[in-house]
């Protein structure tokens, strides 16, 4: 029956919202230390960090090679005895190597998963013609993560939208999750009795903080979620 229902929806999906993920292609283009990109993919959230350049390497200083042995000749002084010539040496002096570290590239990608809303509504069997039906879902209104990859710490959030549909035509867009008696918010009215379809668009976007900067995250989450509600004539009673 679920899939029944999912089939001959989908194109009042098609027409509400199309979700476009893509990878932004130039995500590591302009960082110099660290980069952060998050964006959605496969209805996720996919949290990408990237930092340094390179590869660990170690360089030698050239070695300055030893000179030759200097030999040095003095003329004897006037003397009876000749004195013998005079030998210096000089010990060569070599430079230290020096080794020079840099640092290895470090990346690494994260997915988060957003929650997925429950479609609940009273009366659960059996609802009256002309009497209001309530709806609410569970789900949170705000999602919040913080995740440390790489040793960044990045901030995600988002907020969900809802767009309904109640079967007979009937749509409503709205930023609450609604709440059963006696806090209803998010009600339905049905004039005729039947078997309807309630289809249900849950948008999932916001933004990220890492190192003080907010940017958007590129892209959307959209989820589906369907109940059939069945919808019965109120008895008739004749007084007098």
């Amino acid at each position: 029956m679920g899939a029944l229902i999912v089939a001959r929806m989908k194109p009042l999906i098609a027409l509400i919202l199309i979700a476009v993920f893509t990878t932004p292609a130039s995500a590591f283009a302009d960082c110099s230390d660290a980069c952060v990109d998050v964006y959605t993919k496969d209805n996720q959230i996919i949290i990408e960090a990237h930092k340094g350049s390179g590869s660990t390497t170690t360089r030698k200083a050239p070695v300055v090679q030893p000179s030759p042995t200097a030999t040095l000749w003095f003329p004897p002084k006037p003397s009876p005895t000749p004195r013998p010539y005079v030998k210096r040496s000089y010990k060569p002096r070599s430079a230290k190597a020096k080794s020079v570290t840099q640092s290895a590239n470090l990346s690494d990608r994260l997915t988060k998963l957003v929650p997925s809303a429950g479609i609940a509504f009273q009366p659960e069997f059996e609802a009256l013609t002309n009497v209001p039906v309530i709806f609410w879902i569970d789900v949170p209104q705000f999602f919040q993560s913080r995740v440390n990859i790489i040793g960044e710490i990045v901030d995600v959030a988002l907020r969900p939208g809802f767009i309904w549909s109640f079967g007979d035509h009937s749509m409503w867009a709205t930023t609450h999750t609604g709440a059963p008696y006696p806090n209803q918010t998010i009600t339905h009215t049905y004039s005729k009795p039947g078997t309807y379809a309630v289809l249900l668009l849950t948008t999932w976007n916001g933004s990220f903080t890492h190192n003080g900067a907010v940017r958007a995250v590129t892209g959307e989450i959209v989820n589906s979620s369907v109940a059939t509600v069945t919808v019965v004539s109120a008895p008739t009673r004749f007084t007098k």
